[in-house]
């Protein structure tokens, strides 16, 4: 049977360094990510891709907020229905142009996804997911007194605002996803960590006010489908320790006993690598034969054993 891979696409595979882009500038970067995935289409693997939205859903709540006065704003779990249908449609098409630019047959389809969360989670109490654009600290705080938001600063990089972020349990299209994926359809999944729901007592749905970290997401999709490998594209290279000090080394490999460790220490924040680490831990856990941490532009060499950090058993 071909091998099973879930690549987790961060922001930045979709949207330029310098900023959200035009749909245009969108686009060309999203297609420069498709033809390294292409790589992986070639070896006749099996690819389920999911993807971020933090900045995207951030941007859909800007434009919520900027006509309140005349369109009623959509909740949260609308916007992150609208990036995942948004996101997974440039995903879709970039993929097929770069496809048939190859002369390569894909097939490649979006699926609307909801996660299930627990209403009960204390991440509810504790916002922790950042979204959104940056801010400079003194827009922070006139942010976070006018709009009642809660804010933090993200890593150096500037403020944030932060939304709660509660722990994906299952993926409701489960089985859908495990048609298409067998009978060898690209899917595209768990965009931004799913729509989070909550399920009542009657068995219905019903959507909550939250952000699911899509790489946790991803796990949980990539252990429910028996995927091999876990493939998370970030901002950076390579996990590091001691990350952005005089002291940071660089990791090529990392064993999962010393990821858990390392995670234990406070090595890797949460809101930034934190999420991903531990991801790994539960995916090699679950099962799972390997992980590997790169950047976009890593991406292909990582895939061919020659960059990023690769974390195993």
């Amino acid at each position: 049977m071909p091998s099973r891979t879930v690549l987790s696409l961060g922001g930045n595979t979709i949207l330029p360094a310098t900023g959200p882009g035009s749909v245009d500038e969108q686009f060309r970067v999203t297609e420069t990510t498709m033809k390294q995935v292409l790589e992986l289409l070639r070896s006749g693997e099996h690819i389920i891709l999911t993807h971020g939205n933090g900045p995207i859903v951030g941007n859909i709540l800007i434009r919520n907020e900027a006509a309140a006065d005349r369109i009623p704003p959509t909740p949260l779990y609308i916007c992150d229905a609208d990036s995942q249908g948004g996101i997974g449609f440039m995903i879709q098409q970039a993929l097929h142009n770069v496809s048939i630019r190859e002369g390569i047959d894909t097939h490649t389809v979006t699926v609307i996804t909801q996660t299930v969360v627990d209403p009960k989670d204390p991440a509810f109490a504790n916002p922790s997911k950042p979204i959104g654009p940056f801010y400079g600290e003194t827009e922070a705080q006139t942010l976070m007194k006018e709009r009642g938001w809660k804010m933090t600063e993200d890593a150096g990089r500037g403020w944030r605002r932060v939304v709660p972020s509660p722990d994906p349990i299952r993926i409701v299209e489960l089985e859908t996803i495990r048609t298409l994926v067998g009978i060898r359809q690209v899917v595209i999944a768990a965009g931004g960590g799913g729509i989070p729901v909550e399920q009542l007592e009657n068995g219905e749905y019903r959507g909550v006010e939250a952000v699911v970290d899509k790489d946790l997401a991803s796990v949980c999709l990539a252990a429910a489908v028996g995927a091999q490998r876990l493939i998370i594209v970030t901002a950076v290279d390579r996990v590091a320790l001691d990350f952005g000090e005089p002291s940071q080394q660089d990791l090529d490999v990392l064993t999962l006993a010393d990821a858990k460790r390392h995670y234990d220490e406070g090595q890797f924040p949460p809101g930034s690598m934190g999420p991903k680490i531990l991801g790994a831990i539960r995916f090699l856990e679950s099962g799972g034969e390997e992980v590997l941490i790169t950047s976009p532009r890593t991406l292909a060499e990582g895939i061919a054993g020659r960059a990023g950090t690769r974390i195993v058993p």
